[in-house]
């Protein structure tokens, strides 16, 4: 009986939980007697396929994000003389 507390007691409509009745990639419904695959603790999947393939498309999200930091980070460097405030030094006469 310790399926049906996952089917049953999941939370309904709240945001950013997976209800465990369909695979968060294909949609297709999960049987209550069948495997689910599991990924980042909450998101079910109905195949080791399905859940790999979403494992690839969030390495492919990171890498292409991380890409864009980098060439913004480069690009904010550029603007304003290699990243790094320009330091002044002033002379002053001090007269005795």
């Amino acid at each position: 009986m310790a399926c049906a507390f996952f089917f049953d007691a999941e939370p309904v409509g709240e945001p950013g939980v997976h209800a465990l009745d369909a695979c968060a990639l294909c949609t297709k419904p999960l049987a209550r007697d069948s495997d689910i695959f599991m990924y980042r603790g909450d998101t079910p999947f109905c195949s080791d396929e399905c859940r790999h393939e979403q494992m690839r498309l969030d390495a492919a999200c990171a890498r292409q994000a991380a890409k864009a930091a980098a060439q913004s980070q480069k690009q904010f460097s550029s603007g304003t003389g290699s990243g790094r405030a320009r330091r002044q030094s002033w002379e002053v006469s001090v007269a005795s």
